[in-house]
């Protein structure tokens, strides 16, 4: 499903318009967005929880040299799905 699709089933299942649906979605992710870069979870009970975690620094190879390459550190966001959520997954 894209972003696209997304919006239309939200749009139907609340009886809202797709452009009204839309700005609700790219205000929801903003917001995850500049929660997480400044360090703050963001809990979606049931759902799961986003989170900034620090990638180690670290030594890799480039494929077509062989080549030992450093590789620094770096956040990146991370995501943890809630229990509920999992749990439907196994079913």
């Amino acid at each position: 499903m894209n972003k696209a699709q997304l919006i239309e089933k939200v749009a139907a299942e609340t009886q809202t318009t797709k452009a009204q649906t839309e700005r609700m979605l790219d205000a929801t992710i903003d917001i995850i967005r500049k929660s997480v870069k400044k360090g703050d979870e963001v809990k979606l009970v049931g759902f799961g929880t986003f989170t900034k975690a620090k990638r180690k620094a670290r030594t890799g190879r480039n494929p077509q040299t062989g080549k030992a390459i450093k590789i620094p550190a770096a956040w990146y966001p991370k995501f943890r799905p809630g229990a509920e959520f999992k749990t439907m997954l196994r079913k």
